[in-house]
C-alpha cells in the first residue's frame, strides 16, 4: 500500500502509483488496470476525490515527470534483484529504494551534494581491510564459465571452491571469490546530451561485486553499460580487484558535470581514505 510521512518528506509508491499520478498531471485518463492503484492513492491521502494531488508530493512529480539526470541502481543478492536509484530533476533531487519482493519503493529528499553519499549507500560501499598486495589482481575467463559457477551454487548450494573448480572447468579463483560472494551490482547513469548517439542521451555504467572477505573486483569486460545482444556465453569476463576509494571515484565519474545536472552546484565530498 502506498504511505505518506509529511514529517520526513517520505513517500512509499510503486511504479502502477506513479504511473497514476503522472496521467493525472498530465489530464489523461487513469486506464481500468491502473484503478487499484488509483484507489490505494485515494486510501493514503495521497489524492483526495477530486483525484487533487496532496501538496508534499508536487516536487516529486515534477521531478519525475521532467528528470534531468536518471542513476538506476540493480543489486542481485541471496534475496533476488532489488532496484534503487536518484533521479535529479530542475529543482529537487530524489532517491527511491526498493525492498526485495515488494512492489512499493520509498522515496525521499536528496540534497544535491549528498548524490555520490547516496549512491554508494545503497550498494552500502563500505571501508573493506583488503590486503594492499592484493588489489589490481585481475581473473579473466568467460561470461558461460561465470553462469555455470553461480548455476552451480544456486542448485546444490556454496561448496568447497575445488569442488566448484573441477565441476564447472572454472579458474580457481574466480570459484574462490564467489564462493564469497554478498552481491553484484551494477550502476547505470542517463542524462540528455549525450555525444554521437542517435538518441541523444549520455550513458555511463559500472558493475561491482561485493565479494566480502575477497574484497571488491570491477567487472572491466563485458564493460557497462551493456547492449541487448552485446553478451553470450563466448563473450570475455575480465575482473579486478579494486578498494572501496576507487569505487567512490568511479561512482563520482559516472555523474554527468554540473552544467549537465542543472542543479546548484554542490560541494565535492571526500573521498574515503583507502
Amino acid at each position: 500500500m502506498p504511505a505518506m510521512d509529511p514529517t520526513r518528506r517520505r513517500l512509499r509508491l510503486s511504479d502502477a502509483h506513479i504511473s497514476v499520478l503522472g496521467l493525472l498531471v498530465e489530464e489523461g485518463e487513469v486506464p481500468e488496470e491502473l484503478a487499484q492503484a488509483h484507489s490505494q492513492l485515494r486510501s493514503a491521502g495521497i489524492l483526495d476525490d477530486d483525484d487533487k494531488i496532496a501538496s508534499e508530493l508536487f516536487p516529486l512529480v515534477s521531478t519525475l515527470l521532467e528528470p534531468h539526470v536518471i542513476a538506476r541502481v540493480e543489486l542481485t543478492g541471496p534475496r533476488g534483484v532489488s532496484t534503487s536509484g536518484v533521479v535529479v530533476g530542475n529543482e529537487f533531487v530524489f532517491a527511491h529504494e526498493a525492498w526485495p519482493g515488494e512492489t512499493e519503493s520509498e522515496y525521499v529528499p536528496v540534497q544535491p551534494a549528498m548524490l555520490v553519499f547516496e549512491l554508494s549507500r545503497m550498494v552500502d560501499l563500505h571501508q573493506d581491510d583488503t590486503d594492499a598486495d592484493g588489489i589490481g589482481e585481475e581473473i579473466v575467463s568467460t561470461m558461460g564459465v561465470l553462469d555455470a559457477v553461480v548455476d552451480r551454487m544456486e542448485s546444490e548450494g556454496v561448496d568447497e571452491p575445488d569442488t566448484i573448480t573441477g565441476a564447472v572447468n572454472a579458474p580457481a579463483r574466480l570459484t574462490e571469490i564467489l564462493t564469497q560472494l554478498n552481491c553484484m551490482w551494477r550502476m547505470t547513469v542517463v542524462w540528455p546530451g549525450g555525444e554521437g548517439r542517435p538518441d541523444g542521451l549520455g550513458l555511463a555504467g559500472l558493475a561491482v561485486w561485493d565479494c566480502g572477505l575477497e574484497g571488491y573486483w570491477v567487472r572491466e569486460a563485458p564493460a557497462e553499460p551493456i547492449h541487448e545482444g552485446q553478451v553470450d556465453t563466448s563473450s570475455e569476463l575480465k575482473v579486478r580487484r579494486v578498494t572501496a576509494k576507487e569505487i567512490w571515484e568511479r561512482i563520482t565519474d559516472l555523474l554527468p558535470d554540473q552544467d549537465q545536472l542543472l542543479v546548484d552546484a554542490p560541494t565535492a565530498p571526500a573521498a574515503p581514505a583507502s
